[in-house]
């Protein structure tokens, strides 16, 4: 498994850890909660910006890397 390939499934994962917990906010009623869990979708969506990024600057220095 190529570096590309397991940062493509690690963002995929932040992608779906920051969508469960921005659900957990919807349907939480509890409002200390709601707002932790919105801090952390956001922490995660962040991360998420940065993998990003280096995914593309993973495909810009190794042409083979990019998607297709």
């Amino acid at each position: 498994m190529t570096v590309a390939t397991q940062l493509q499934q690690c963002i995929a994962s932040v992608q779906s850890a920051a969508a469960s917990l921005k659900t957990f906010s919807l349907e939480t009623q509890d409002q200390q909660m709601k707002q932790q869990f919105q801090q952390l979708s956001q922490t995660m969506d962040q991360a998420m910006q940065q993998l990003q990024q280096r995914q593309q600057q993973i495909e810009l220095e190794e042409p083979q890397y990019k998607q297709q």
